[in-house]
């Protein structure tokens, strides 16, 4: 799978698409947002299982915790985003942080500090992507992310103690 100029474009629009439609169906209040960010984590979720059972069908099982994010890293965002995380860091303990330097669906914004508190909803669908691999991959956690200076984002990914 490659995707071509077209295939981001058209991704990154039916993203901007999704958000918006997910903010419109949502109230002004702080819970209806809260809500609107819940949709588009459920929807990246479940996109998520779907590509990663297709993507690791064929693949042998992955050794540990930690051979599984560095799929994530590699070729789960490769076919996504058309690149590789750009660093992953852990403390051995369950705890992993990816980070994408230029991440392509913040790029598609201005990176004007005014933009950093609406940076969220357009995290969101990914973070969901995240779970959903991880989780279909039998890897329970949460995924959080940070904007710390447009377009760079970390995600951080907490594994569920069992």
């Amino acid at each position: 799978m490659r995707l071509t100029m077209a295939d981001e474009t058209l991704f990154a629009l039916l993203h901007m698409e999704m958000i918006s439609h997910a903010h419109k169906s949502a109230g002004e209040n702080d819970e209806d947002q809260g809500k609107h960010i819940r949709i588009l984590e459920g929807m990246g979720f479940r996109v998520g299982q779907g590509l990663i059972e297709r993507l690791t069908k064929d693949s042998p099982s992955f050794r540990d915790d930690l051979d599984t994010v560095k799929f994530i890293c590699k070729d789960f965002w490769t076919i996504i985003f058309k690149k590789q995380i750009d660093n992953l860091r852990t403390n051995h303990q369950g705890t992993y942080v990816l980070q994408d330097n230029r991440f392509l669906l913040l790029t598609q914004i201005s990176c004007s500090k005014q933009y950093l508190e609406e940076a969220p909803k357009f995290l969101a669908y990914t973070c969901g992507l995240i779970k959903g691999a991880l989780s279909n991959l039998g890897i329970s956690c949460t995924v959080s992310a940070e904007v710390p200076v447009m377009p760079t984002c970390k995600f951080q990914v907490v594994v569920s103690k069992n």
